[in-house]
């Protein structure tokens, strides 16, 4: 839902329906539309700016998924209560700058663990905060936010599960680029985009390993990298067709000296195939195959089939 609230103001909430019956706000925010000199904020709960499909809706996605390296790194899509400061520069190239910060209220910054020895705290200072600028399709965005408690699970050298806490700092890098293309600029027949985001993970701190075992406690520090690229094209009216190759780097790991987790150098990938019909605007079906081989040694073959149905008026879609 979604209204103009006077000449300054705009507000949005969009409200997800879960298969378990629970209902959760995905998005409550309001935002300024006479400020002027290109100058844009919002105040509330919003899908971050933090990658180009982050903020983007799921089911303006052109794959019925998000990429492995969101899985990984933004827990899939990254939403925060917090502010947004966004500047347009006067000038004939697209340049964007943007600034956010929030109470990091989700991965890759959650917030303490409440427990009856430990309440929830209340933070005094922003635990997330990003800075994005965009100048035409490509893009760099910077993300950085604070972690307590953060519930791990991860392998040791020997591929045993161990759940630990990790407490320290998460940064998130992610580079992005878009190139469209379509016939005399008319992209309603036949158009062409290729999409990709290269994404660094990097976190430091300290970590409690193995909380269930030997509940070790060390200075902590890991990098990891991952990536995709996609292609999409519409190839008559109503019909397209689209593929994207994906990949994870675990990177480097340093826990106290020690070798303690998995080192078998194995690098998670995925393929994906996709064709959907466009029925109208407002109407999609959309079949896809995906060949996943994110767990060494198991290669999962994936068939998904996906409709989707939007009833009312509905908003124009970022570039």
């Amino acid at each position: 839902m979604s209204a103009s609230i006077d000449p300054w103001w705009r507000g949005a909430v969009n409200i997800a329906l879960e298969p378990d019956n629970s209902v959760s706000v995905e998005e409550a925010f309001v935002q300024t539309t006479a400020l002027g000199n290109g100058l844009t904020v919002k105040a509330g709960r919003f899908l971050s700016d933090i990658g180009y499909l982050n903020s983007q809706h799921a089911h303006t996605w052109d794959f019925i998924d998000a990429p492995l390296a969101y899985q990984a790194m933004l827990g899939g899509q990254f939403a925060d209560d917090g502010l947004q400061l966004r500047w347009l520069a006067p000038t004939d190239q697209f340049i964007e700058l943007g600034i956010e910060v929030g109470r990091g209220r989700s991965f890759p910054a959650p917030t303490l663990r409440a427990t009856a020895s430990a309440p929830r705290r209340s933070h005094c200072t922003p635990a997330a905060t990003s800075a994005t600028a965009t100048a035409g399709a490509p893009a760099c965005r910077i993300s950085s936010a604070k972690a307590s408690e953060q519930a791990l699970t991860q392998l040791d050298a020997n591929d045993f599960v161990v759940d630990s806490l990790f407490n320290g700092r998460s940064n998130v890098t992610i580079l992005d680029a878009v190139w469209k293309w379509a016939p005399d600029g008319n992209a309603t027949r036949t158009n062409f985009k290729l999409q990709g985001e290269w994404l660094r993970s990097s976190r430091s701190g300290t970590l409690a390993y193995d909380t269930a075992g030997a509940n070790l406690l060390g200075d902590y520090a890991q990098v990891s990298t991952g990536w995709y690229l996609q292609a999409v094209y519409q190839f008559m009216p109503r019909w397209r067709v689209g593929l994207r190759t994906e990949q994870l780097d675990g990177g480097a790991v340093s826990y106290v000296g020690l070798t303690l987790f998995d080192a078998n150098g194995y690098q998670p990938r995925k393929n994906t195939l996709m064709v959907d019909f466009s029925a109208s605007e407002f109407s999609r079906l959309r079949l896809q195959y995906a060949r996943d081989q994110a767990r060494m040694g198991f290669t999962d073959n994936q068939w998904q089939l996906q409709y989707q149905m939007s009833l009312g008026a509905h908003g124009a879609h970022s570039f």
